[in-house]
């Protein structure tokens, strides 16, 4: 599917984004905060969309960025009144719309009673209420995203399923075959939640539905709420990485709370530990041990200072080329080459003050001494591009 000028899913590559934390409202605010999002990588930006004021000044921001010369898609975000989606769908590339809250009534806590005449007579008001939005999304070629978050799940859905995995994914197929049977297909499915644990399980049965019903619809992965600093990393990488390393997710976000463009940086990594995306020369190191020929945190830094300044100071082919490396670094013979058979090139300690450099697993010259290695190993690189 498109959203905008990129595609999504597919052999599409696992597309990253973030969201505004500016008053929508705030037009000059909303602009600075997206520019800062694509210039950091962002591919993506949701804005929030509280009313139709909102929904309607998306237009405006919308043309200011494109104005600046970026074609960053913007989603809109709506919670609570889906009068506010049909206006956004006019303006944005695409619409959120949370199933909890999108025609069922906000969450009061309450436990109902339903026959499965009047649960599907809910299900019935849904489809109403739900098809002409899609219509306007056809019309003016607005993808939609289907998006659960475990902390806002209906009465209704609570009610009948419980505060479970299991109703988490029912909230989101409800929409998802009125999306089918109105043969609407330009949707991305979300399911979040704070707990990790819930998140992963939930995903892996929403999949397992989807894949039962004949569905094919990209998912997008993010921990919500995952708050900030390492906490918020390593919650995001644990959630997210786990669904990727199954192959599972279309497009991410990595929920922190801090500027948003710091966001970008660690969806990347992440990508990047997960081996769906290299944006950047990636160095593989061994923990170091008795057996360790060199000062290894000393010769790790100083090879990622060479790197970084041979990137700096290249041509833009030599640049990229360096960028899409794993460089190996072993502190000895017995973690290299083996343990680094990963890395296109190594840096082995051969003897002390002696290093053996690698291309692959062949070693291509012995014994250089220390001080010499490095630069010899980005000379070694530079000459093997060249041929």
């Amino acid at each position: 599917m498109r959203v905008g000028t990129i595609g999504i899913g597919g052999n599409n590559p696992v597309r990253v984004q973030s969201m505004c934390t500016t008053s929508t409202m705030d037009t000059d605010a909303c602009v600075r905060q997206i520019l800062a999002i694509a210039r950091a990588g962002g591919e993506l930006v949701r804005l929030t969309t509280q009313g139709v004021r909102e929904a309607e000044n998306m237009r405006v921001i919308r043309e200011r960025v494109r104005a600046a010369g970026y074609d960053v898609p913007l989603v809109a975000d709506v919670h609570f009144n889906p009068a506010v989606a049909d206006v956004a769908a006019r303006y944005c590339e695409k619409v959120r719309i949370n199933p909890g809250n999108y025609v069922d009534a906000a969450r009061q806590f309450k436990k109902l009673t339903y026959t499965d005449d009047e649960y599907r007579a809910e299900l019935q008001k849904i489809e109403d209420r739900l098809t002409p939005f899609l219509d306007i999304c056809r019309e003016h070629g607005t993808a939609v995203r289907i998006g659960v978050n475990h902390g806002s799940l209906s009465d209704r859905i609570m009610s009948r399923y419980g505060d479970t995995p299991a109703g988490i994914v029912e909230s989101c197929m409800e929409f998802l075959r009125i999306c089918q049977r109105q043969h609407f297909m330009d949707v991305v499915v979300s399911i979040k939640a704070s707990n990790t644990v819930v998140m992963v399980e939930s995903v892996r049965l929403l999949c397992q539905a989807m894949d039962r019903e004949g569905m094919t619809f990209p998912l997008h992965l993010g921990v919500t709420e995952a708050g900030e600093g390492e906490d918020g990393r390593l919650k995001s990488a644990v959630g997210i990485g786990a669904l990727l390393i199954d192959g599972i997710g279309d497009t991410i976000r990595v929920s922190l709370s801090e500027p948003p463009e710091n966001e970008i940086p660690v969806a990347y990594a992440l990508l990047q530990a997960a081996r769906l995306r290299q944006t950047k020369t990636e160095f593989i190191s061994c923990p170091g041990c008795g057996r360790t020929l060199y000062d290894l945190p000393a010769t790790i830094q100083s090879i990622r200072d060479a790197f970084a300044r041979q990137q700096a100071e290249a041509d833009p082919a030599l640049a990229a080329r360096l960028a899409s490396l794993k460089i190996g670094i072993m502190g000895c013979i017995v973690n290299g080459p083996g343990e680094m058979a990963d890395a296109d090139y190594g840096y082995v300690g051969a003897a002390r003050g002696k290093v053996s450099l690698y291309r692959g697993k062949e070693c291509v010259e012995k014994n250089i001494p220390e001080a010499d290695a490095v630069e010899r190993l980005l000379a070694l690189i530079e000459e093997d591009g060249k041929s």
